[in-house]
């Protein structure tokens, strides 16, 4: 029976070689190592916490060794992971703690300000902290896992449909939709991605992204592990140490997105790093530009594209070096009983005829959105088929190039902000009276925020005074870059945003700004 206890398995099979480097401590930690904490952690969910199959326990933290026991204790358990984004805000989080049900949530000590502000709802029945603590009745983990002993442990393998966790992701309506990842989907995205992207026990991967996103937690960290290679986990992202990780460790494989290989590239490190063991490096999350695949080039390393979705994933695509290099843009092809079609989008003639909506289906497809079921079977008709959103099309050799998007959201380093989020915030200020915001061009993020707004009282309103507003409701990532005053939005005569329009008015100021 295929379960996601990956850490189990491994340890079984590999003890001693060793799985994790913590960049910070520089502590080595084998297979054995790893489940061992692993298995404490799950003891101290089921008999400390007095939790169960099903329960939903949170993480809000940076990258960590605890981190990484709650995901695994995860796969062990039946007990559901909720990681929370350290980016949002404690009214952006007090929505995604209320809406799964969270019984426990385990916390860094850099967030005690949040926990204290989440707290106040009194839902979550335990309190856990790595580190300093939020209030004297939270518990200690370090102290605790001190105290429980993983000798004993009785395994009990999970369902292939039972929830392994729930990554919060937000939807066109602006409202947090919980994504429901099952044991299955862990499992199979490991095995499928390690063969097919040829992963062995000599890759060394570093693992800089954050773990509360599915890029970090699914990407490389499970496939690596499946095949019994090595991780060096960075607790955040920074050029240099990178740089110098990748060079002292020897990696092999590197994932990022679009933003972190353009702020490596910049960095002074990279023109004196020795990239001979590299394999290749390879970028998700965004589309990438093909003056980057050239650069990377220069250093002798091949940047491949790739893609996926927290949804159906999250790898989906593969392709060679030689591929790559030979199909600058594409995807690649679906991994193997990975099936993809092109449903019909209504693409605009932009886009070309041949273009249509990515659809997905296999054993990578998750369970829809937790509470959702209206969301749910608009994502996955009856047939399997995930509706992805976004436009793609297929060459005469069966590669995949991603050319446009069906949804109105827009990518900005890496992670998806949602218009309808950011518009709904702003419609609370008593001066705006209506507002709509799309994504721009930029050289560092890919793309940034834009808002027009319509005051209802101009004079006291300015760009600064609104993103001051907007900095206590939504992350940072979110806030519009730019915020343009305009009389009127235009709409269609059903009343729709005409968003088109409103990239062209951009672009006429932009033009109107170089010339002056």
């Amino acid at each position: 029976m295929i379960h996601a206890d990956v850490i189990g398995e491994r340890a079984r099979l590999s003890p001693d070689k060793t799985a994790l480097i913590y960049v910070p401590t520089n502590e080595h930690f084998t297979y054995r190592e790893l489940d061992d904490r692993a298995t404490r952690c799950a003891r101290f969910w089921l008999e400390r916490l007095s939790l169960s199959k099903g329960d939903r326990v949170g993480i809000l933290a940076k990258n960590s060794v605890e981190f990484l026991d709650g995901f695994l204790a995860a796969g062990k358990t039946g007990i559901v992971l909720v990681p929370l984004n350290t980016r949002l805000t404690s009214t952006e989080l007090r929505t995604i703690v209320e809406d799964s049900g969270l019984r426990a949530l385990h916390y860094g000590g850099e967030f005690i300000d949040t926990v204290k502000a989440l707290k106040t709802n009194g839902n979550v029945e335990s309190w856990v902290a790595f580190d300093k603590r939020a209030g004297e009745s939270d518990f200690e983990y370090a102290r605790t896992m001190r105290e429980i002993s993983p000798a004993g442990w009785a395994s009990h393998p999970c369902d292939p449909e039972d929830l392994y966790c729930l990554l919060y992701t937000s939807g066109t309506t602006g409202v947090p939709k919980g994504v429901m990842l099952p044991h299955r989907m862990i499992a199979w995205n490991g095995y499928n991605t390690a063969i097919c992207w040829q992963l062995g026990e000599d890759d060394v991967s570093p693992v800089f992204t954050p773990l509360y996103h599915a890029g970090g937690l699914s990407a490389f960290l499970i496939p690596i592990f499946t095949a019994g290679g090595t991780i060096i986990l960075h607790r955040d992202f920074d050029a240099g140490e990178v740089w110098r990780a990748i060079e002292h460790h020897k990696c092999t494989v590197v994932l990022g997105v679009p933003t972190i290989y353009t702020m490596l590239w910049g960095a002074p490190e990279r023109e004196h790093a020795d990239l001979s063991h590299v394999r290749w490096f390879i970028s998700g999350g965004a589309p990438l530009p093909t003056a980057l695949i050239d650069d990377y080039a220069k250093l002798g390393v091949v940047l491949k594209q790739g893609y996926g979705l927290t949804e159906v994933g999250v790898n989906c695509f593969s392709m060679s070096c030689e591929e790559a290099l030979r199909k600058p843009g594409s995807i690649g092809k679906p991994l193997m009983f990975t099936e993809a079609m092109l449903g019909d989008a209504h693409p605009d003639e932009s886009v070309g005829a041949d273009a249509g909506e990515l659809w997905l289906r296999g054993p990578h497809v998750s369970k829809g959105y937790w509470n959702k079921p209206e969301a749910t079977a608009l994502a996955i008709d009856s047939k399997g088929w995930f509706h992805t959103g976004d436009i793609a099309r297929r060459d005469s050799e069966g590669f995949y190039y991603i050319v446009g998007r069906l949804k109105d959201m827009f990518i900005s380093g890496g992670l998806n902000v949602y218009p309808a989020e950011v518009e709904s915030e702003l419609l609370k200020h008593e001066a705006i009276r209506d507002v709509a915001v799309i994504g721009a061009p930029d050289a560092t993020w890919g793309e940034v925020g834009v808002a027009f707004v319509v005051a209802s009282h101009t004079e006291q309103l300015s760009p600064e005074s609104l993103k001051s507003f907007l900095a206590s409701r939504i992350a940072k990532f979110k806030i519009p870059r730019e915020i343009l005053f305009v009389d009127t939005l235009p709409r269609t005569p059903y009343g729709k945003v005409m968003k088109a329009e409103l990239q062209r008015m951009l672009h006429l100021e932009s033009e109107k700004n170089k010339k002056t």
